[in-house]
């Protein structure tokens, strides 16, 4: 068998902070980190790409621990980057290993084989994945919602994004609908519904698995990232959310004309 990915000085793959008091709400970050073990070494990305958001979702890890301390919730992080394997992407995913990220060539990934792809998922994408499905089983029959934290660049492909918050949904938009008609109260905001991102059963990985097959509600947050940037606005954002949040569940829980 060939040798592991992760070596002794590599970080695991995850970080879980464990729920501190009784809430609804399991928080999970698929594009915290962005490290590298130490075998893949740069991957061929110069330093300053490492910056971007192609190698993971700027702002998100401090919105989640702030939002960890406010609710109590459980949180789990990805701790690699999504240019060494995206944990929102369904193993053998042909972009889950990008090629080409926003214009910016992955050598690394451009000259790996399958058995490299293999070892990515393996010590790294399955372990967050099962680490999820273990908090989820241990809340056993309690009321659980997944809340999906993410962030997007405000510019792609020349153009410019004005959401400042979106809402992404599948098959199951029951918490979404609640969540965009409270934003929408606030006139200042750009809110988008389904943008910039629409989630699919393809695109995505983590909704999909760990909510939409097992009848959970959830919800896919996407924060633009110029606004979660600095600590700030990390902090004003994860207020927000925590506002926000049980407003939600409760007009869920209280059901249709509530």
């Amino acid at each position: 068998m060939s040798a592991p990915l992760l070596g002794a000085s590599d970080p695991a793959p995850f970080l879980l902070f464990p729920e501190k008091t009784p809430s609804p709400f399991v928080f999970v970050s698929d594009h915290a980190g962005r490290a590298v073990p130490d075998a893949l070494g740069d991957m061929g990305v110069q330093t300053e790409d490492w910056q971007r958001h192609i190698a993971w979702d700027i702002g998100i890890v401090g919105v989640g621990r702030v939002l960890h301390e406010l609710l109590g919730s459980a949180l789990i992080e990805q701790v690699y980057s999504r240019l060494v394997i995206d944990c929102n992407r369904a193993p053998g995913h042909p972009t889950s290993m990008p090629l080409v990220s926003d214009g910016t060539p992955v050598p690394a990934n451009q000259a790996a084989q399958e058995t490299c792809r293999a070892k990515r998922e393996r010590e790294i994408l399955h372990p967050y994945h099962d680490t999820i499905a273990e908090v989820l089983v241990e809340r056993g029959p309690r009321p659980t919602a997944l809340i999906a934290l993410h962030s997007f660049t405000p510019q792609m492909n020349g153009k410019d994004r004005p959401w400042q918050i979106g809402i992404l949904h599948n098959q199951d938009s029951r918490m979404a609908s609640i969540a965009l008609d409270l934003l929408r109260e606030d006139t200042t905001l750009c809110v988008g519904d389904n943008e910039p991102y629409v989630l699919t059963d393809t695109s995505d990985y983590t909704v999909p698995r760990h909510a939409e097959a097992a009848g959970l509600p959830y919800l896919e947050i996407e924060i633009r990232q110029d606004l979660i940037a600095e600590k700030t606005g990390q902090r004003e954002w994860a207020r927000r959310l925590a506002a926000l949040l049980p407003k939600v569940w409760e007009k869920l829980v209280a059901g249709p004309g509530a």
